[in-house]
């Protein structure tokens, strides 16, 4: 049995001193009905402190003291008026009807209190489920209800806490069957602990095992709900996070299939003619060789080439594109030097551009790179080569210099440009620019950015002042790498 703390027994006991002082003091100067006012004040004020099996017995007593000392007779229990006794009779009914009314507020206003607390506990669990805590966060709040260690075993077989072989059978059982067992649960009502099913709306993903210890018989079933209700918020997180993830396996399947197959049309497609030509002049040189001189086989060979060369650089875009696609890429990155990188793609492209078309604008110390250096050359040459095809025949200028924490890159020529309309969209796989002359698969430009981007940059368009194209690429400088 609880008994009441310190604190309200003297609360009471002062407000029915009080009330006595004021009984005897103003007793000479008012009548006995007043007196009695003061009474059922009296057992008002004290039932505020008291519970009822201490404020009933007290306001007996008061009421007792009160017929021996005011009503006349003064001195005995006796009472020689009738009028006296119906005084004292409404007296102790009123003094038990406020008793117990003030304990039913008090058990209300008790009830209202543990009910706005369990609700403000299942709305910062649902606010911590949100902001992504994991499982273990349920423990602390199963903890407050439990009489020993609680445990949780998770969908995939994963144990949280401490657990002995019994309590993990029954999770696997409570999970199995999604069904809650113990004392109230309606199964197994002999246990001497709770199994609470986590459940979704499509099934159980996981049980907790709450402890109940020397918890006397008649259990706090709100406990027990509250408790449920903590258990069906995890799982429905965990159901929640379950179908994004497979939300989000389905969609970058699908993402990886129409890129597939978008890849295969576009190799399909645009791999045709440089085949075609391929074949065509090897076939040449094969059936006519006798009647063809020298330089016309050197022409065909040369052409050969260059067909075959432009057909490996559309199979490395689109095949480096689909890989920089996939979820999860890690990059073969090291310490790289911006000179070493043009130098490479200089020599890449030196059968490209005879003319030595490409002027290099490089600022004294540039600082290393941390980048995976064949993606990067791949980048320049790209944007070189779209340069060198696009750009009216004039100067390409390769310039490079330091602001601040970036590195910046950028292509320039002379050409027509890039329509308004357009600067966005020659970005996009499989799209080319209006202007664009030649063949492609139309990937270059996307797979530039979708590098730049792999490696913390971006690359942009700008149009010039006086007409032509800038690629600009921005990439960060490694604090250690700083001048």
């Amino acid at each position: 049995m609880r008994f009441p703390s310190l604190r309200p027994l003297l609360a009471g006991a002062a407000t029915w001193v009080l009330c006595w002082t004021l009984l005897l003091v103003l007793a000479p100067q008012l009548e006995l009905a007043h007196l009695a006012l003061l009474m059922v004040l009296g057992a008002l004020l004290a039932g505020l402190w008291w519970p009822p099996r201490l404020a009933l017995p007290a306001a007996v007593l008061a009421v007792a003291a009160f017929n021996w000392r005011f009503v006349p007779p003064q001195g005995s229990l006796r009472v020689q008026r009738p009028q006296d006794l119906l005084l004292l009779a409404t007296l102790l009914g009123a003094s038990a009807l406020v008793a117990g009314l003030m304990a039913r507020q008090r058990r209300l206003a008790g009830e209202a209190q543990a009910h706005a607390r369990r609700s403000e506990e299942l709305r910062a669990f649902a606010e911590s489920l949100r902001d992504g805590a994991g499982p273990a966060a349920l423990l602390p709040h199963l903890q407050a209800l439990a009489q020993g260690p609680v445990s949780l075993r998770l969908g995939d077989g994963e144990l949280l806490g401490q657990a002995s072989p019994g309590a993990a059978a029954g999770l696997a059982l409570c999970q199995t069957q999604a069904q809650a067992f113990g004392p109230g649960c309606g199964h197994h009502e002999d246990e001497d602990a709770w199994y609470l099913p986590l459940r979704g709306r499509q099934g159980c993903h996981g049980a907790a095992h709450l402890p109940l210890g020397e918890r006397p018989v008649q259990f706090d079933e709100a406990d027990r709900l509250q408790a449920q209700a903590l258990c069906d918020q995890l799982g429905l997180a965990l159901e929640r996070a379950q179908a994004l993830a497979q939300a989000q396996a389905a969609h970058e399947e699908a993402a990886g299939q129409r890129l597939r197959n978008t890849l295969l049309a576009a190799i399909a497609h645009d791999h045709r003619t440089p085949l075609a030509t391929i074949l065509g002049a090897a076939t040449s040189l094969r059936d006519q060789a006798e009647r063809l001189d020298a330089p016309q086989r050197q022409r065909l060979a040369e052409r050969i080439v260059a067909e075959a060369e432009q057909l490996a650089r559309l199979t490395d875009n689109a095949l480096q594109l689909a890989r920089l696609g996939q979820p999860g890429l890690a990059l073969s990155v090291d310490w790289e030097s911006v000179e070493e990188l043009v130098g490479s793609v200089l020599q890449r492209l030196r059968e490209r551009d005879p003319q030595r078309r490409i002027k290099l604008h490089l600022a004294p110390d540039l600082p290393l790179l941390r980048c995976d250096a064949v993606l990067l050359v791949q980048l320049l040459d790209n944007l070189l080569d779209n340069a060198l095809r696009h750009g009216g025949g004039g100067t390409v200028e390769l310039h490079a210099r330091q602001r601040g924490n970036r590195l910046q890159l950028a292509v320039r020529d002379r050409g027509a440009g890039v329509p308004l309309g357009q600067r966005e969209r020659i970005f996009e796989p499989y799209q080319r620019g209006e202007q664009a002359q030649g063949r492609g698969t139309g990937v270059g430009l996307a797979l530039c950015r979708a590098i730049a981007r792999a490696h913390g940059g971006e690359l942009r368009y700008r149009a010039r002042g006086h007409g032509g194209s800038s690629f600009e690429l921005e990439l960060p400088v490694p604090e250690q790498a700083a001048p």
